[in-house]
């Protein structure tokens, strides 16, 4: 089976890698081509990944290119995982918002929205791309924005495109077990948009472990939810949050903390990779030693402001393994084997959540077989849950439309309705500054 990662010079794909190496059943994968724009970048990782795979034998096949038709042909899944403008677009977008005094998380408000606006049209030309040269290819999307790039991709694959995201399986993780609970027999009830959801319930044996956990606030504020929203907040809600929504429900706090940082989150990013990649120039380098120390700080330095703000101290030694890739695999091997599985999933809608349409991307638990992965029925969402879902989605819809016809109009439109930012002549100014310091959002008139 043929595995290509778009984006292949960026910095998680070994821990794709590493996964698939530890898969040796009938079926797996056994060639792998990395594509990205940069040789020097594939240079690096394809090193990393020789020094993974020495010791394992029949590893998968790993070949790198620059052409991405070529990358495409032949591909059975297609993992997308590129970053348009790169990690020095990243910080222009963390950095412009906050000089205007709003959020600039490259996911959540006005970061996530120029980040959008200059990924979907390379997303279309991806997915018109695959329907043409890969056509019964499944593609994988870990492009953040991940919502908004998996509902853009699947206006040409249909149901063929799947999103995933480490984040809700980290926090059911968390729940399980601070309650005790084996993660791997436990149902995690998550519903929202990617980083922009409640766990409502964990069952385990048909019984519904969440009331207890929420019963006891030293339980509670014991891992990492607890601390960085407080256990008064959390049962006021009487669910747990996606950590991102701490961005929503502690703007003012997380923005302030953001202003006074050093170095936003891309900054750092940018300048660590900039040292790993350019350690990976000499021959003798050890590639992957060097990688994984840089991953390890990576991940110990996760939403450091927030929890700054927070007073929740530094992360648990048990959430820095990441977990997107065993996500990636376990969807793959669910598809490929039809090993039947449940897997929380950014999926189109089909009539799960009432408030919003049928193409609308969601992410929910999923059942995933043969045939892809299909929506589990949930219960609605509360009030308060429902209205931020159904704005964020109007935003999303508005970048989509933006992206495809070059208004700037719009383009402002996706920023003013935005939860986080208070002000149309704030939402100009960012229209304004991003397509200063962004050539790739000149498309906007």
């Amino acid at each position: 089976m043929r595995l290509t990662i778009l984006g292949g010079g960026g910095f998680r794909v070994p821990l794709v890698h590493g996964a698939l190496l530890g898969d040796r059943a009938e079926g797996r994968v056994t060639q792998v081509v990395l594509h990205d724009l940069d040789a020097d970048r594939l240079s690096a990782v394809a090193r990393v990944l020789a020094e993974q795979a020495v010791d394992v034998p029949d590893a998968p096949e790993v070949t790198v290119t620059t052409d991405l038709d070529e990358a495409l042909r032949g591909a059975d899944f297609v993992f997308s995982a590129i970053r348009v403008g790169g990690l020095e677009g990243r910080a222009a977008d963390e950095r412009v918002a906050l000089d205007l005094g709003v959020l600039g998380q490259e996911t959540v408000g006005a970061g996530g929205i120029a980040y959008g606006l200059r990924t979907v049209p390379v997303a279309d030309d991806i997915a018109r791309r695959v329907a043409r040269l890969a056509p019964d290819a499944w593609v994988i999307n870990f492009t953040n924005p991940a919502g908004l790039v998996t509902e853009a991709m699947s206006r040409h694959l249909g149901d063929r495109v799947i999103g995933i995201c480490d984040s809700p399986v980290g926090l059911g993780r968390r729940i399980a077990r601070v309650l005790g609970a084996d993660p791997r027999e436990a149902f995690i009830d998550y519903v929202g948009l990617n980083h922009l959801g409640w766990v409502r319930g964990l069952r385990v044996a048909g019984r519904d472990e969440l009331p207890r956990l929420l019963a006891d606030p030293a339980l509670l504020g014991s891992f990492e939810e607890g601390k960085l929203f407080g256990t008064e907040w959390l049962r006021s809600l009487g669910a747990i949050p996606n950590e991102y929504l701490h961005y929503y429900y502690f703007n003012r706090e997380t923005v302030r903390a953001y202003q006074q940082a050093d170095r936003t989150r891309g900054a750092f990013l940018r300048d660590q990779q900039a040292d790993f990649y350019e350690e990976m120039k000499r021959p003798d380098a050890p590639a992957l030693s060097a990688w994984d120390r840089t991953r390890a700080e990576r991940e110990a330095t996760y939403m450091a402001e927030n929890r700054d703000a927070a007073g929740a101290g530094e992360r648990d030694a048990d959430d820095l393994s990441g977990g997107y890739e065993k996500v990636a695999l376990a969807l793959m091997r669910a598809i490929a084997r039809d090993e039947r599985t449940t897997l929380i999933l950014n999926v189109r809608n089909r009539g799960t959540l009432a408030a919003l349409d049928s193409e609308a991307v969601i992410e929910v638990p999923c059942l995933v077989d043969a045939n892809g992965a299909h929506p589990v029925a949930v219960d609605p969402l509360p009030g308060h849950a429902t209205g931020l879902v159904c704005a964020v989605k109007a935003v999303e819809r508005e970048v989509l439309s933006a992206a495809a016809s070059g208004s700037r109009t719009t383009a402002v439109k996706a920023f003013a309705l935005h939860p986080l930012v208070d002000s149309v002549n704030v939402a100009r100014a960012l229209v304004d500054g991003y397509t200063a310091v962004h050539p790739g959002l000149g498309y906007l008139t």
